[in-house]
């Protein structure tokens, strides 16, 4: 037989834990499944400075605290990949690639995927890389380049500076996106260099990445440069596999509730950025976490 939960939550990021802590708080039985690595994408920032009471944290360590608090509390947590839920009024069923679980409450907390340029080689070459903190001491004393104009890029380009022997920042746009003093650190940095309104057309190498075709999208102009590793921060999509089966999610595959972390399927919440909303920041991650859990717990003492 099934073990059974009062509240699963799929999802170990910020929203899953936080919703994993308040859901325990409650008293409910928490499961929580992830299938790569407790923390989710924000484990990977090497400097977290817009947590309120934190002002500076590694995000690896912002993530231990955040798994420690839920665990200590008496949350389980397992590194298993959801495969599909079966939906049925009072039960839901969680099939994973360990087993099966049941639980009153579903919280979906299963965040957000890098965004890929689409290009070939993309998924094949050494030197393709979503992650600057993870992969940058490869290139130690190495060219390389960022692709993307927001906050992640920025953070690469500052991170990579003190490990590469340049660092190339190309962006669609004349302008960068992310926060000005990201930019004039870069802008101050002087073994960086930036390659506004520009795309990157082709990448080029055997097994390995070796360089980039660019072309500006003012001019039309074609130009090339040579790079060991190219860091892609181009936006990121919704974890939507499981969501579009099990509730309504909307064009781009976000999965449609209110502030108040409600789906269209009963007994299925919400949290974190996978939920269509206007600002995903890390704040607002822990936030939905909390909110989800409070109406899951409410859920579940309606239930019964």
């Amino acid at each position: 037989m099934a073990e059974h939960f009062d509240i699963l939550i799929v999802g170990g990021g910020p929203a899953g834990l936080t919703a994993a802590i308040y859901a325990r708080r409650a008293g409910k039985t928490v499961l929580l499944l992830e299938k790569e690595g407790f923390g989710g994408q924000i484990a990977s920032s090497p400097r977290v400075e817009n947590y309120p009471g934190l002002p500076a944290i590694s995000g690896a360590e912002l993530a231990d605290q955040l798994y420690s608090q839920a665990e200590a509390l008496g949350a389980r947590m397992e590194l298993e990949e959801v495969q599909r839920i079966e939906s049925a009024p009072a039960v839901h069923t969680v099939v994973t690639d360990y087993g099966t679980y049941t639980a009153g409450v579903i919280i979906l907390a299963t965040g957000m995927k890098h965004r890929k340029l689409g290009l070939a080689g993309e998924d094949t070459l050494k030197g393709v890389s979503y992650c600057a903190v993870c992969d940058g001491a490869f290139y130690k004393n190495q060219d390389v380049a960022v692709c993307g104009g927001g906050n992640t890029a920025l953070q690469d380009a500052l991170f990579l500076s003190g490990l590469c022997r340049s660092v190339t920042i190309i962006h669609r746009r004349d302008e960068l996106r992310g926060d000005p003093i990201l930019t004039q650190q870069l802008r101050e940095t002087a073994n960086v260099r930036f390659v506004l309104s520009t795309v990157i057309t082709e990448l080029f190498g055997d097994a390995s990445l070796t360089g980039l075709t660019l072309q500006n999208l003012v001019t039309g102009e074609v130009s090339s440069i040579s790079v060991s590793g190219l860091f892609e921060a181009v936006g990121q999509m919704p974890e939507r596999r499981l969501s579009e089966s099990l509730v309504s999610v909307d064009e781009g595959g976000f999965v449609r509730s209110g502030e108040d972390c409600v789906t269209s399927r009963p007994g299925v919440f919400v949290a974190g950025d996978c939920r269509r909303k206007e600002v995903r920041q890390l704040t607002t991650a822990c936030a939905d976490g909390a909110v989800a859990a409070t109406a899951a717990c409410r859920f579940c003492d309606k239930s019964h």
